[in-house]
């Protein structure tokens, strides 16, 4: 294993990723307190808002720490990495933007517990699909957990990256390497391509083939799987953890876009949520990747579930996610606007929402709770699919701390 650490630290020598850049001033003006509670509330559901958390982002990159430690000011953030050469980068982005809550560390994810000390948020988006054994990544990683903390996790998706597997295969026949001529020769080679192969419309739209050091992690990594949703859920219960939700959950739910109106929606909602989601990304057949929000197993049972059982939902105050838009053109029949998160890649997933509905959406302030919304416009039992259907389509998240 210690070869493969070693060979993959080797290659982002090489190939620092994200490649480097100069400025990260923009980022920074994206991020408000707003967009933060919001943020922390997708997480932390049940908690009281907090900035100040102690975040591990563990293969850090050229970026991607200097990022959360301008997204949350307040807050301790420390960055992993196996590369010395990204780390430099991120460095002078540290000091280009004066960011004392930022400390960076060469370290493998497997020995991250090197650092002795427990992280309330830890995010490893992009890097367990990399390593020589995942399982002792993510375990790492859970062993720097905080007992109340949360792990954000995304991994490689098989179905929707085929196409780019087919190119991996061609350079492993061709023994291309990474070299600065091989991956320059791959660029001009893949421009011959017949254009009704599967990975054109990917080259042409996607920010990872327009750079050389992205083209060379996209199709020449010394080591790249990728996980279904079965296959992802083996890998977190064996590593101590369980899943909590998918970052953006409608893409994987049978309720949500148009699979929600076939006659196969009925079938799906007899499995088990685990085994629903498998079966919708078979349907969807063309995710790239997972994105999940994962708690450690001996957290408190149940603490960030959402559920419209009972009555505690009415306790729950809604915020809207920032990339949510409210469109009233070109509507279909019935509907006074329809609601889009911009997030989302797939064109079926709106919901179309009428007047009743698009009154009591209005009066979401991050502040009134459901119980409230529904004194002042609407009745118990609109309020609770609609607000369902929200936090289902990623239109919003709760703040449980009230209850």
């Amino acid at each position: 294993m210690i070869g493969n650490i070693t060979r993959v630290g080797d290659f982002y020598e090489s190939h620092p990723y994200p490649p480097p850049v100069d400025d990260v001033a923009a980022y920074r003006r994206l991020w408000n307190d707003d967009r933060r509670r919001c943020n922390a509330h997708l997480f932390w559901p049940a908690e009281p808002y907090r900035d100040d958390r102690s975040i591990l982002v563990a293969g850090c990159g050229t970026v991607q720490a200097v990022h959360h430690a301008l997204r949350w000011p307040q807050a301790r953030v420390v960055g992993i990495d196996v590369s010395a050469r990204s780390l430099a980068a991120a460095g002078e982005l540290k000091e280009t933007h004066g960011l004392d809550n930022l400390e960076l560390h060469q370290l493998p994810v497997e020995e991250a517990d090197k650092l002795d000390e427990r992280f309330e948020y830890v995010v490893c988006t992009g890097v367990l699909h990399h390593l020589p054994d995942p399982t002792a990544g993510l375990r790492a990683l859970r062993q720097v957990l905080h007992p109340n903390g949360a792990l954000h996790c995304m991994v490689y998706a098989p179905y929707g990256r085929a196409r780019v597997y087919m190119i991996q295969e061609y350079c492993r026949r061709l023994g291309i390497g990474w070299s600065g001529a091989e991956v320059s020769d791959l660029a001009a080679s893949l421009k011959a391509l017949p254009q009704d192969h599967p990975i054109v419309p990917l080259l042409r739209n996607s920010p990872d083939f327009a750079n050389v050091d992205a083209l060379a992690d996209a199709l020449l990594h010394p080591l790249d799987r990728a996980y279904s949703v079965a296959q992802l859920m083996d890998l977190v219960a064996a590593t101590g953890l369980v899943f909590g939700r998918w970052l953006r959950q409608a893409p994987y739910l049978a309720t949500c876009g148009a699979l929600g109106s076939a006659p196969h929606a009925r079938l799906l909602a007899k499995l088990p949520a685990d085994e629903q989601y498998a079966a919708v990304e078979l349907f969807r057949g063309t995710m790239v990747r997972h994105s999940a929000i994962l708690y450690r197993s001996d957290a408190e049972a149940d603490k960030h579930s959402v559920t419209f059982d009972g009555d505690a939902w009415l306790g729950y105050v809604p915020i809207r996610l920032p990339e949510t838009l409210t469109i009233r053109e070109r509507l279909p029949p019935g509907a006074t606007a329809v609601l889009v998160n911009r997030s989302h890649t797939y064109n079926d997933l709106y919901l179309p929402i009428d007047a009743p509905r698009e009154r009591m959406l209005a009066t979401v302030d991050g502040r009134r709770s459901i119980e409230r919304i529904c004194r002042e416009v609407g009745n118990r039992d609109l309020a609770r699919s609609f607000f369902g259907q929200l936090w289902q389509w990623d239109q919003v998240v709760f703040d449980l701390s009230q209850l």
